[in-house]
C-alpha cells in the first residue's frame, strides 16, 4: 500500500468531473489536483507546446508532491502527451480518451457523432481509435471552439451558453447520429443541457467513469492503494487566479467548495 497521493492534471475545471468518479470508487485515497488555468484552453494549441506544457507540469507535480500515479484529465493533453509521459515518469500514467469503441457499440443506426475540442478533433490518437473500432461507421466530429472557455466563465443554465452547445450539436443532430460522444472532461458539466438540446432518443457517453475504474485498476496492479482509514485529503491546486478557480469550484462542484485551492508554483 501507498500512502502517497495520486495526481490529476487538466487545463482546468473539467478534470474535476474525473476526480468526482474516481472518489466515488477510491474514496480513501488522497488526491492532488492542478488546473493549467493560466494555459487554459489546450484545444487550439498545437501538440508541441502541449507536449512541453503537460511534462514540465507533470515532473513538477511529481517533485512537489511525490504522487504515486497521474491521471491525465484532459483529452487533448492525452492526445499530444500521454506517450511523453510515460516515457519519462517512473509511476504508472492513466489517461483519457474519447469513447468511441462504447460508442460504436451503443449506436444502432452507425452513425456516432463526436463532440471535442480542436486538439483532440485532429488527434492522430482519435485517428487510431476511429481506424481500430469504427471502421465501416459513419462518424461525424465537431470541434467547439470557445465552449470550455464558455463552461467555466457561464453559469450552466446562460442563454448564451446553450446557444453555443446549440451550433455546436447542429451539424451532429442534421447528420442523424444517435449517440454522442463526450470529448472533453468540460462537457459532462453540461450534460443535462447537452441531453436537452439532443433529445432523449439519443445516447451521450463520456469516459469519466471507466478513467476511474482504470486508476482501481492500476492502483490495485501496482500495490499502491492507500490505506482505507487515512481518509480522502483532496489539495486543490491552479497556475491561474485563485479567486477565479475558486469561484469557479463553487459554482460547479458544489461539494469541493470547503477545500482551499493555492496557486502552484513551478
Amino acid at each position: 500500500m501507498s500512502h502517497r497521493p495520486l495526481g490529476i492534471l487538466d487545463s482546468g475545471i473539467g478534470g474535476l468531473t474525473v476526480l468526482r468518479e474516481v472518489r466515488a470508487i477510491l474514496p480513501h485515497e488522497p488526491i492532488v489536483y492542478l488546473a493549467d488555468s493560466a494555459n487554459l484552453p489546450y484545444g487550439s494549441k498545437t501538440d508541441d507546446w502541449i507536449r512541453q506544457r503537460v511534462l514540465e507540469l507533470a515532473k513538477a507535480l511529481a517533485g512537489q508532491h511525490d504522487i504515486k500515479a497521474l491521471v491525465v484529465a484532459c483529452n487533448t493533453a492525452t492526445a499530444a502527451a500521454a506517450g511523453a509521459l510515460r516515457a519519462v515518469l517512473d509511476i504508472p500514467v492513466i489517461a483519457m480518451e474519447p469513447a468511441v469503441k462504447p460508442a460504436t457499440e451503443a449506436t444502432k443506426s452507425g452513425t456516432i457523432g463526436i463532440l471535442a475540442t480542436e486538439g483532440t478533433i485532429k488527434s492522430a490518437r482519435l485517428a487510431g481509435l476511429l481506424k481500430a473500432f469504427a471502421d465501416g461507421l459513419n462518424v461525424v466530429t465537431q470541434p467547439c471552439p470557445g465552449l470550455v472557455e464558455m463552461i467555466e466563465a457561464e453559469e450552466p443554465d446562460s442563454s448564451q451558453l446553450r446557444k453555443k452547445l446549440e451550433c455546436c450539436l447542429h451539424p451532429l443532430l442534421q447528420r442523424n447520429v444517435d449517440t454522442i460522444v463526450l470529448g472533453c472532461t468540460h462537457y459532462p458539466l453540461i450534460g443535462e443541457i447537452i441531453h436537452d438540446i439532443a433529445g432523449p432518443d439519443i445516447r451521450i457517453i463520456d469516459t469519466g467513469a471507466a478513467v476511474a475504474r482504470q486508476t482501481l485498476h492500476q492502483l490495485t496492479r501496482y500495490d499502491l492503494l492507500g490505506p482505507p482509514a487515512e481518509g480522502s485529503d483532496i489539495r486543490l491546486f491552479t497556475t491561474g487566479p485563485v479567486d477565479t478557480f475558486s469561484g469557479v469550484i463553487q459554482r460547479l462542484f458544489p461539494e469541493l467548495a470547503a477545500m482551499p485551492a493555492s496557486t502552484f508554483t513551478e
